[in-house]
């Protein structure tokens, strides 16, 4: 299986801060790749450098074969982005926020409408083709922003905690529209807090901590040896013992003596 992402020593610094310390990863085609972290671990810089909008300071970064910093143009054709923030045009219908993005791609309008309708069944909004932004809740505004990012077919999807700030409901919903996805064979890279969003979807993850990569490997190896089968946890006073199964949040305390969400 080819690699559609390579990074090699990659470095993104802030005036001085090194947000991102010298990673290196491959993502390969047809995979979910999650990056997993708290706040402030590097993820989201990490990402921003894949889709070209934070260019990197040192390292290589390429993207289906091209070269991040000189072919920025041409990436982000072949890329769809579900971003953290809701950046939905307000003044515009849900049906019209897609055909503003066909535009960017040069879609042929009849070409762009069939593929529209069919995407807003697919993230069942076609009900609420008509309506504004601003009468859709969070979670449908998150659906459509996945129905965007799909508009140019894209080579890779990159979903940036894809269902924060969403109710349980909400989020199961995005998880469904992010495994058919996965069933199609769609590249994805996600960023997480969510060990249960990374464990559902996820077949490669790199846990993150202070800008570099500390493990990686699919969710249920990295559980399976740091951990084994199980936890067994010794509680209160009395000593009492429980076991429970291991979690990527265990794995993630014990690299780091953090919670993922603190």
């Amino acid at each position: 299986m080819s690699s559609i992402v390579a990074a090699k020593d990659l470095v993104k610094k802030f005036n001085g801060f090194t947000a991102v310390d010298g990673i290196s990863f491959e993502i390969k085609e047809g995979e979910c790749f999650g990056f997993l972290g708290p706040n402030g671990a590097g993820k989201t810089t990490t990402i921003r450098m894949i889709h070209c909008v934070s260019p990197k300071n040192s390292g290589e970064l390429r993207v289906a074969g091209l070269d991040a910093g000189v072919d920025n143009r041409d990436i982000k054709r072949l890329l769809g982005v579900i971003p953290q923030e809701l950046n939905l045009d307000e003044d515009l219908t849900t049906y019209e926020n897609l055909v503003l993005y066909a535009g960017f791609f040069d879609i042929p309008r009849p070409e762009a409408r069939e593929r529209i309708m069919e995407l807003l069944e697919f993230v069942e909004l076609k009900a609420k083709m008509k309506n504004r932004i601003t009468q859709l809740s969070t979670g449908m505004k998150r659906r459509l922003q996945i129905a965007r990012a799909l508009v140019n077919q894209p080579k890779l999807i990159i979903a940036d905690e894809p269902t924060t700030g969403l109710d349980p409901q909400a989020r199961h919903l995005i998880w469904q529209r992010l495994r058919e996805l996965k069933k199609r064979g769609t590249t994805m890279v996600l960023t997480t807090q969510y060990m249960e969003e990374a464990e559902q979807l996820c077949d490669e993850i790199v846990i993150m901590h202070q800008g570099k990569i500390i493990r990686q490997g699919a969710p249920d190896q990295l559980i399976r040896e740091e951990f084994g089968a199980e936890m067994i946890e010794v509680k209160d006073a009395k000593e009492r013992v429980f076991r429970r199964p291991a979690t990527l949040e265990d794995v993630f305390l014990k690299l780091t003596g953090r919670h993922l969400i603190e």
